[in-house]
């Protein structure tokens, strides 16, 4: 059984790589002759009639698992790939009638939620409507049979006038509304190590994406306005989210303005989303994220909790003669009674994969105990294993999946064949001799899963916390034993005594976050490296498994001599006089990281709305670290426009960067922010490792006059090579362009040319395009973006001029290598999978 479970999540796996799926029907043909096979198989095996050696049954299970996986989490992907929105609905506004499904989000200026669609109304069968014409009613009848494939889920926000005023209803999960939306496919940034936003949109079965459009009334095309329907409309899962709402609201009003509530609120009904960026880096770099919001460790404690409980009570027959377990063993009550405790746990946690692994082991406990059967607790973990990928083959994706189950793979590896002598205890013995056991047990599992865990979090975050250890030493009993249960207390009692139990919760957070930030400020908190290569992370993973291997075994230091390629791999550079370039995808900006032999600039940082969400830690920051790269040489803002300049505070404050280089004034926090920075100007220049860099734009007048706008003092800078150069021109427009094509045209020569302000109708003129001569224009945009840009007649000026032009928002992150030639990659090209558009 272990092997074929083993063997379904590696097809499961491989279908998650592939760049497109098999048509439907040969997916069916195959899963059919799998299935057939398997019981083919099965019933040889009952008759005693096919008995193959050991290892050849393994394979051969692993293999028809392995197949059985792929065509599995084919058929599910094929469902959910059903609906779609057509291309033309994309940026028309429609009208949907439909139930809020899941706890909606609070944001800065609105709300977010999931939405889930009962009937489109278009705009001729919104006209329909109010006719009573029987030709009119046939039509809208057909009209809503071409809506049968739309997407049934949306993923919609609902913000605020630009004016900011509040315009945003309370929304509540299980309330039915008539919403006008605009409505755009699934589409996130590609970027190399960033977060698969499509792959989760299609996880979740969100086949759309939109926001929700103010209005007051019906407009001319016949779509009415946003309509309140029904207050609650009754399902299971409705009625989870409404009760998941009711706890949050209720932790709300006791915790109001209260900095921590939000891990109180992960901890009780697993909503993550008010807990801030920095607060998550904090409690990543320290080792304790795991412990923040609804874990395996909590689901255990509070199902065994219930379970004692059941058990003396029912042992006891609630103190009445009624001899309870005559009729029901009290372990069987016990084990049922922690599984519900533990399912309605869950189901509050919103079933998340370290939940669900949890859950479906404590299931296949509470069977073997009522079955009588005995189960060894890898068979526990497989079949949780196996659920777990049955239900959502896309956990596979995500690093919680890889780390819930390898977590508790690497206990019970270091558990096994280890068995502690205990001595007769006695009265007279020290409260250390008599927990000695407990403790030396706690140690050796925090020392299991601090270093069997290394090669897997390396290669999924290319850094591992140095200080983990001591700090779960003393996160674990306090979250687990004493947040936890009172925040649990607190979200159900009544006030006053509801808030007397959240504000103590809320007082061990605060202390606890203050040791956790004392050990953040050390030097030493963390250790980054590049992510290792595949044979990197197997040696590793060899070798700590020999080193946690029972002492009988000798020599198992050696084994740490498997972890040193990966621990001490230097980080990837290009030779001297060549670079790389990464153009990232950040949506509507620009963000440019440029290499060479020994030094690094980053130009732009694309944008950002608030200071814990923006390009810098969304996009850069997960790239820069995944690379290794701690250190950058010079930061260029080229303007203040928040699409350019808007993740440079996250980027100063942790990356260590020697020289800022913008166009900002001096009192700018960016520039107050950097611990070294100067104006660019035009005439500047250096050399790195044979690569020439030069600063061709603003000249020094400019900074005189309050006339400019910030897009005429874009920094633009020119990046030469011994046989290649590339031009970054920031949002420079047509006056600043014909300034440099009179003052200095024989330096604006390049072969790569980042398009000026993004392709707006504004610049790329016939003359500047003429003097720069490029084969190849870079625009980075956002996908469907609200300037349309790049602007048609700029496009077609590229395309007249012979210069291929690329984008970022349909090739997602695009790498130039520059050598002897120029090399380009997209992204969306080279890591193509199913799922993107």
């Amino acid at each position: 059984m272990r092997s074929a479970i083993l063997g379904l999540v590696l097809g499961v796996a491989l279908l998650q790589q592939q760049a497109a799926l098999f048509k439907l029907v040969y997916v069916c043909v195959a899963f059919a002759v799998l299935c057939s096979l398997a019981l083919l198989l099965f019933r040889l095996q009952t008759k005693h009639v096919f008995r193959p050696a050991f290892v050849i049954s393994v394979a051969v299970r692993f293999v028809l698992a392995m197949g059985f996986g792929f065509c599995w989490a084919s058929l599910l992907a094929h469902y959910q790939l059903r609906q779609e929105l057509p291309a033309e609905w994309e940026g028309r506004d429609l009208v949907v009638q439909g139930v809020i499904d899941q706890l909606p989000g609070s944001t800065a200026n609105g709300t977010r939620f999931t939405f889930t669609v009962e009937r489109y109304l278009l705009p001729a069968s919104a006209s329909a409507i109010a006719s009573s014409d029987q030709e009119e009613i046939q039509a809208q009848s057909r009209i809503q049979a071409s809506t049968d494939n739309f997407p049934k889920r949306l993923a919609l926000g609902w913000f605020d006038d630009a004016d900011g005023k509040v315009d945003t209803p309370s929304l509540q999960p299980g309330q039915r509304w008539q919403l006008r939306v605009r409505l755009k496919r699934p589409h996130g940034n590609a970027n190399p190590n960033g977060f698969d936003y499509e792959a989760w949109l299609l996880e979740q079965g969100l086949r759309a994406t939109g926001s929700v459009r103010l209005n007051a009334g019906a407009s001319a095309d016949g779509l009415g306005a946003n309509l309140f329907l029904n207050d609650f409309v009754w399902s299971l899962p409705n009625l989870i989210e409404r009760a998941r709402f009711r706890l949050r609201e209720h932790m709300k009003l006791d915790l109001a303005d209260a900095p921590y509530a939000g891990v109180l609120s992960a901890l009780v009904i697993g909503d993550q989303r008010d807990i801030s960026p920095t607060d998550w880096a904090m409690f990543n770099r320290t080792g304790v994220g795991h412990l923040m919001s609804i874990s395996g460790l909590h689901i255990t404690m509070i199902a065994g909790l219930f379970a004692g409980l059941m058990h003396f009570f029912w042992r006891h027959s609630f103190f009445t003669r009624a001899q309870l377990p005559l009729l029901i063993p009290a372990p069987k009550v016990a084990v049922l009674s922690g599984l519900i405790a533990a399912i309605i746990y869950v189901a509050l946690a919103g079933f998340g994969v370290p939940a669900q692994r949890t859950l479906w082991m404590l299931a296949v406990l509470a069977v073997a105990i009522w079955s009588g059967r005995a189960a060894s607790s890898t068979h526990v973990l497989s079949l949780a294993l196996g659920v777990v990928i049955l239900i959502d083959p896309w956990a596979v994706l995500w690093p919680g999946f890889w780390l819930s189950f390898g977590a508790v793979s690497v206990l019970l590896y270091a558990s096994a064949g280890r068995i502690d002598v205990l001595s007769p205890a006695s009265s007279d013995q020290n409260f250390i001799y008599k927990f000695g056991p407990q403790i030396r047990a706690a140690a050796r599992a925090q020392y299991a899963i601090t270093f069997g865990l290394v090669p897997l979090t390396l290669l999924l975050f290319s850094q591992i916390s140095l200080v983990s250890p001591i700090a779960n030493a003393v996160a674990i009993p306090v979250v687990s034993f004493l947040v936890t249960p009172l925040a649990l207390l607190g979200s159900v009692l009544p006030s006053p005594l509801s808030g007397w139990c959240l504000s103590i919760a809320h007082g061990f957070v605060e202390v606890l976050v203050q040791f956790l930030e004392f050990l953040n400020r050390s030097g030493l908190t963390v250790w980054q490296t590049p992510r290792p290569s595949w044979w990197m992370f197997c040696a590793a993973t060899l070798g700590l498994l020999y080193m946690l291997a029972p002492r009988g075994i000798p020599m198992r230091w050696l084994g740490g001599i498997c972890c040193l390629p990966l621990l001490l791999q230097p980080a990837q550079r290009p030779s001297k006089d060549q670079m790389q370039v990464s153009v990232f995808d950040v949506g509507q900006g620009s963000a440019v990281l440029v290499e060479t032999a020994h030094h690094r600039l980053l130009y732009d940082t694309g944008p950002g709305t608030t200071a814990d969400s923006n390009s810098g830690t969304r996009v850069l920051l997960p790239y820069l670290q995944v690379r290794g790269i701690a250190h950058l040489d010079q930061l260029v803002v080229s303007h203040s426009d928040n699409d350019h300049s808007g993740g440079a505070i996250s980027i100063l404050k942790n990356v260590k960067v020697d020289q800022l280089l913008s166009s900002l004034p001096s009192d700018h926090p960016i520039v107050t922010t950097a611990e070294k920075s100067s104006r660019c100007v035009a005439g500047q220049s250096w050399e790195w490792d044979g690569v020439q860099f030069e600063i061709l734009h603003p000249v020094p007048v400019i900074y005189t006059s309050d006339k400019w706008k910030p897009n005429a003092l874009s920094c633009t800078l020119k990046i030469s090579t011994k046989t290649h150069a590339m031009l970054l021109t920031g949002d420079i427009e047509a006056v600043q362009e014909d300034q440099l094509v009179n003052r200095i045209p024989e330096k604006l020569a390049a072969d790569v040319l980042l398009a000026p302000h993004h392709g707006s109708g504004t610049s790329s003129t016939a003359a500047f395009l003429q003097a720069v001569k490029p084969s190849l224009a870079l625009f980075q945009v956002g996908y469907l973006n609200r300037y349309h840009h790049p602007k048609e007649a700029v496009m077609q000026r590229y395309l007249d001029f012979g210069i291929k032009p690329l984008r970022t928002d349909t090739s997602g992150a695009i790498t130039l290598q520059f050598g002897s030639a120029i090399s380009v990659s997209e992204y969306r090209k080279d890591h193509a999978r199913y799922w993107y558009q």
